[in-house]
Order: C-alpha cells, then structure tokens, then sequence
C-alpha cells in the first residue's frame, strides 16, 4: 500500500533582490562594516553648508528680493473659473486694455480650466472694467469672474507673527535641548542645524521664484519641527553611543559620533521618503487638480524642506557637535590614548591593579585531529 499524498507546501515568496540589498546596507551601517564619513569630513560638510547659507542671503539681494504673494504686498486678484482656453496671454491683454494704469500684472493658471488675475490695487471703476474684460475675453459668465482685494498692512502683520513665532521656536529648542541632553552643545549644533533648513529653503524659494504666502510660512515652520525632531534622534543616538566612552581605548569620540549617523541613516532616509510621499500627493492634487492655493504652498514649503531639513541634520548639526566637543580636554586625551593604543605603545593591563604574584603565562594547546567516530 502506497504512502497516502501529501499536500504539496508552496515556498515561500523570496525576498526581491532589491530589498536584499537594502537590508544588506542597512545591516553594513548599523555595524560599522560600511561607512559614510559625515564627521570625518566635517570641515568639507560645514564649509559647503556655510557658503550654502550665504548664498541663500544673497540670492534675494541680487533678483531684487523674495516673489511674495498679493497678502504682503497687497493689491487686487480676480479668478475666472470654468475657462475653456486658459491661454494666459489672453488675460494679460485684456487687464491692459481695461486698466492700462494697472501695475505688477500677474496672471496664472492654478488649476483646469481656472485662471488667476493678480495686480496692484485697482479704484471700483477699474475693478468692475477688469472684470468685465475678463469675462469677455474667457468667454465665461459674470458669476464665474470673481474679485477681492487685499491690504498690504495685512500681510505685513502676518510676517511680524512669523517672525516672532520663529524666534520663540529657537528659544524654546534651545532650552529644551539644553535640559533633555543636559549639554549646550547639543542645543547649539540643533540650532545650525535648523538655520540651514529654513535659510537655504527660503533661498531656494528665491532663487526659483516661487510664491511666498502665509502658507507657505506655515510650511516654513512645520518644516522645522520635523527637522528638530530627526536631529534629536540622531542625537539620542549618539548619547547612546558615548555614553562610558572614556573607559574603552578601542574607539575614538569622532568615530562613535558618526557611527551613531550612520546608524540612523536609513531611518532618517525612511522617514523623509514617508513623509514626502503624502506631501507629493497632496502637491500633485491642490496645484493641477483642485487648484487649492493653500494646499499648494503649504505642501510645496514642506517637500522642499522636509529634503533640505533631512541634510541638515546629517551634514549640519551632528558635525557640529563632534567639532564643538573634540575641542575638550577629555576628549582629546581619549583620542590620543586609542591612537597610541592602536600603536601598540599603550599595554591592556596599563588599567589595571598590580596583582599579588605573577599570572603564569596561558598555554597554547593546539588539537590537529580529532576522530568522533571512533574509526
């Protein structure tokens, strides 16, 4: 009588090869087989990172200053919905035939089939012709023409809020990093770590010419929450890692602090793509499907930091900090003890007590060959 069938188990999936790679590199980082030199080269990072800065200083200087949106500067906006041809050239000529004293003219297509008129501040007779001519010249009805103006005293007081909110932000991290990792260099390499983001996301904004609104502000600000919060974990990291340094002579404090970075780097890699995904869906659907402002320059202000803050904290805030402490004492002394140690000028027993009587020395057995079976 035959063996009865069994049912025959399909194997299991395999794991596709690019995610074996990945989990190879990230296995690599963790235990120091593989290595990305962020505090080694920290001169070469901080120099680029400085002079990424200034640029960013000057880049408005030079174009003649930020592209602000009509709530700082303030003015008159039409929108003209469910437009057939959004050619924008045809409301150009229509604004400058209607209102030919009309200045700082822009006209935008923010979504399909929608266009956006935005000029300096127009009298009520100017208003009414502009909308009229729009109407016109689109083809639409009049309640598809719609117009609001703005003051710029509304946006100016916007941008003292911002402001002050951005400066309490920087004193409240500074406190909170000071007591949470009890030392002042933590916080101060934090704090370069988050004027890199916002000045070169700001300058960048300039440098490309995008609108700078409330949202976009908005943006600004949330950016530099998320970038706080990915350098306190490299930073908790790098506590863990230190911490008891000083009674190990096989690694240095330089070595230690960017094994700690590239520990987290997958995860802080990770965190950015999770967050940019949404953020990108969010961009793709307010700016070419809604047409939702807000949601373009609130997700636009956070794509582009959330990549600029990820770099922050690893080119920018941990070298910093490994620059601000292998300044001490200690640290140095350590540094150079490993060094001679790795010289061999340094003996293991250096630490320890004398021993009441000499250790005999450990005998070496060597086995050549050992049959188990006994044949």
């Amino acid at each position: 009588m035959g063996s009865p069938c069994l049912p025959q188990i399909p194997p299991l999936p395999r794991r596709p090869a690019v995610a074996n790679k990945l989990a190879q590199f990230g296995n690599e980082l963790h235990s120091g087989q593989r290595s990305f030199g962020f505090v080694p080269k920290r001169r070469l990072w901080l120099t680029i990172a400085l002079a990424l800065v200034v640029l960013a200083a000057l880049v408005p200087v030079v174009r003649g200053g930020f592209n602000l949106g009509i709530e700082f500067r303030g003015g008159s906006e039409f929108t003209v919905s469910q437009v057939a041809d959004t050619d924008i050239s045809i409301g150009q000529q229509a604004i400058a035939d209607a209102a030919p004293e009309a200045t700082d003219v822009r006209v935008t297509n923010i979504a399909a089939g929608t266009v956006r008129a935005q000029m300096s501040e127009l009298t009520d007779d100017e208003t009414l012709a502009v909308g009229q001519a729009l109407q016109s010249a689109y083809g639409v009805s009049a309640d598809q023409v719609t117009s609001s103006f703005v003051g710029p005293t509304w946006g100016a007081g916007v941008t003292q809020q911002a402001l002050v909110g951005l400066v309490w932000f920087i004193l409240l991290v500074m406190i909170g990093m000071a007591l949470y990792f009890r030392t002042w260099k933590m916080s101060v390499s934090a704090i370069a770590g988050l004027i890199f983001t916002i000045a070169t996301t700001v300058g960048l904004y300039a440098l490309i010419g995008f609108e700078i609104t409330p949202s976009a502000i908005i943006g600004f600000l949330t950016v530099l929450s998320y970038s706080l919060y990915d350098t306190v974990v490299v930073f908790d990291k790098i506590r863990e890692n230190t911490e008891g340094l000083e009674k190990h002579r096989d690694t240095t404090f330089a070595e230690q602090v960017n094994l700690a970075v590239n520990q987290t780097l997958v995860r802080s890699i990770n965190t950015s793509i999770v967050g940019i995904l949404p953020v990108g869906s969010i961009l793709f659907i307010g700016a070419l499907l809604l047409g939702a402002g807000t949601l373009k320059d609130l997700s636009l202000a956070l794509f582009v930091g959330i990549i600029i803050g990820t770099l922050g904290t690893l080119f920018v805030a941990a070298p910093t900090y490994a620059a601000l402490r292998l300044g001490e004492k200690g640290v140095r002394e350590h540094t150079e003890l490993v060094r001679r140690a790795r010289q061999g000028q340094v003996e293991e027993g250096e630490e320890r007590e004398d021993a009441s009587g000499q250790q005999d020395a450990p005998v070496m057995v060597t086995v050549h060959s050992v049959n188990l079976d006994g044949k």
